[in-house]
């Protein structure tokens, strides 16, 4: 008999099934066991019918608002339906190619003081709350960067985090203050790290076709992405004015600060 899984899978979407579809589909050689949460924040395109006549054999929970509300509102709500020991948030325009992926995410939160893990992070953050490019480190596909097993990081992206139940709850779940996702990863990452805790980025390779639902309309209205980047500004800044104590933030031992400081000058 297969073992009753420690981690549940939350997913907020809105339309976008395609998307949805290919991310579960790439899910069915999961090695480890896991629960499906999925909260349809009033999709229109089929969603609410393919979640009523769920074809996978992962156990499903789902809610569903009738209106396209509050991405992270509709995140806490999923997670709290959860009884797993792990939580992990998941985009759904992501594909899963590793079949050990969600086995090496729980892995990497077993290591000592470890808090947070995923697939995309950062090992430095400026003093604005803006993350040091050279500094990225993913498993994203084709050119995965993160070395095997994991690296520490000073953040980790929300389009793949793991956590568990109980530390999620304590710190009060994701922050609602923020707009649509921009800021909750950051917010969280500095929230475990405030509790004396590690971030980490795995090595597991997967895809992620980025961004589909929150730029839907862009190329049709600019006033869209104008809107959008206004709403990143103004996340960017309340992440920063919170955790002022925290920033500047870099995980980076001396060596290696050194190491990228002469990388990035050299021609």
């Amino acid at each position: 008999m297969r073992a009753a899984p420690r981690v549940s899978l939350v997913m907020a979407v809105f339309n976008g099934l395609a998307h949805t579809r290919a991310c579960l589909d790439s899910l069915r050689t999961t090695t480890e066991p896991f629960r499906l949460v999925v909260t349809d924040n009033g999709s229109s395109d089929g969603t609410r019918e393919f979640l009523e006549r769920f074809p996978y054999p992962y156990p499903l929970t789902s809610a569903r608002s009738e209106t396209n509300g509050n991405v992270i509102a509709a995140l806490n709500r999923a997670w709290r339906l959860t009884d797993t020991e792990f939580v992990c948030l998941l985009h759904n325009d992501t594909e899963m190619v590793e079949p050990a992926w969600l086995s090496r995410l729980l892995a990497a939160l077993e290591e000592p003081d470890a808090g947070l893990a995923g697939l995309y992070g950062a090992k430095r953050l400026r003093a604005s709350g803006r993350l040091v490019g050279r500094t990225v480190v993913h498993s994203l596909l084709p050119e995965p960067t993160v070395r095997a097993p994991w690296e520490d990081v000073a953040f980790v992206d929300a389009v793949c985090l793991c956590i568990s139940r109980k530390l999620l709850d304590s710190i009060g779940g994701l922050d609602e203050g923020y707009g649509f996702y921009h800021g909750i990863d950051r917010d969280l990452s500095l929230a475990v790290v405030d509790r004396g805790l590690r971030c980490l980025i795995v090595h597991a390779p997967f895809w992620h076709h980025g961004g589909k639902t929150r730029t839907r309309g862009f190329d049709a209205d600019p006033s869209l992405e104008r809107a959008d980047r206004a709403r990143r500004d103004s996340a960017l800044i309340r992440f920063a004015g919170k955790y002022r104590h925290r920033l500047p933030c870099d995980v980076r031992p001396p060596r290696e600060r050194v190491r990228d400081w002469f990388k990035a000058r050299m021609p």
